[in-house]
């Protein structure tokens, strides 16, 4: 069974300014530096619409640097790429990588976003108390340098409920972060299949 904790608030997912396409974007040099990245054929399949994948960036989105879970370890670093994917409905994915100059900056990175996302809905609680979160740990999985999945479901005072699909992993000196999001609660998350996705994003990067 997965760790439950009881926590603060967390926003919807938030992926705007989604492009289709696949080809790489941003300066030549960082586009012909990035490490892999999913397809939209990667994600947890969804049963009404099919994922458009958005075009491979060098950067962090403003949403990342915004994002209370992630942005303390990923936001306004260099060498960093991301990629955006979206359904025709309500549900919409992220990746996320970053090089590190060295492994031992890789490890340490892998472990600064593991312990933001664990702590996230405790500082989203203070700036959002009419909002509640549930995290939850879906444990480690063995893949390259290792592999973290979680989860979180909010719920707001007035009923709106979100849940949201995260996970960090390494190869080497690259650390990746996969981000999916939708409206509904843990019984709606696909968690056997972004576990796939999470071992496929990971396996990936190099």
């Amino acid at each position: 069974m997965p760790k439950r904790i009881r926590a603060g608030a967390l926003t919807a997912l938030a992926v705007a300014g989604l492009a289709a396409g696949t080809t790489l974007a941003g300066p030549a040099d960082a586009a012909t530096r990035a490490p892999g990245f999913l397809s939209a054929a990667d994600l947890p399949p969804h049963p009404s619409s099919p994922w458009t994948a958005g075009k491979v960036t060098a950067g962090v989105p403003e949403e990342v640097e915004t994002d209370r879970c992630l942005s303390m370890a990923l936001g306004g670093g260099s060498d960093s790429w991301y990629r955006d994917f979206r359904t025709d409905l309500d549900t919409s994915a992220r990746q996320v990588s970053v090089e590190l100059p060295s492994v031992s900056a890789a490890k340490g990175r892998f472990t600064r976003v593991n312990k933001d996302i664990k702590s996230c809905p405790v500082r989203i609680e203070r700036a959002e108390p009419e909002v509640e979160a549930t995290l939850k740990d879906y444990g480690s999985l063995a893949v390259e340098e290792g592999a973290h999945v979680y989860g979180l479901h909010t719920e707001t005072s007035w009923g709106a409920t979100d849940i949201r699909l995260l996970s960090v992993g390494r190869d080497g000196r690259t650390v990746t972060v996969v981000d999916w999001g939708q409206l509904g609660d843990f019984g709606d998350a696909p968690v056997k299949a972004f576990k796939k996705t999470t071992r496929t994003a990971v396996k990936k990067l190099h």
